[in-house]
């Protein structure tokens, strides 16, 4: 499996060093298991998946296999997709739930 880690992804991290150990064990969650773990989003935000770290924290994330089989791929236009293999799982935003959610939209 490939893992990659947008550049907010490890900035957010990094601004929220506290929790650092939740969010690696949040992390290693969804790579074992990225499709029960995760909630598929809706509307603008198609094709991501949102997984609660804690309380009002979410991690925000794209499993390509599930993205593809969809027909997802067509909305969310990643740059590198078709150079990322189907089981690749990309870990796009991490931070408080509106504050992520907006990020996630604007792209």
């Amino acid at each position: 499996m490939q893992i990659l880690f947008s550049d907010d992804f490890r900035k957010s991290i990094k601004k929220h060093s506290a929790i650092k150990n939740v969010i690696k064990k949040k992390v290693d969650m969804i790579i074992s298991d990225p499709i029960t773990l995760g909630e598929p989003l809706k509307g603008n935000l198609r094709g991501f998946y949102s997984c609660p770290v804690k309380k009002s924290f979410l991690i925000i994330y794209v499993y390509c296999y599930i993205c593809r089989r969809k027909g997802d791929d067509k909305v969310i236009l990643c740059s590198d997709c078709y150079e990322q293999n189907d089981d690749t799982i990309k870990f796009v935003a991490f931070g408080p739930h509106d504050e992520t959610y907006n990020k996630t939209e604007k792209k």
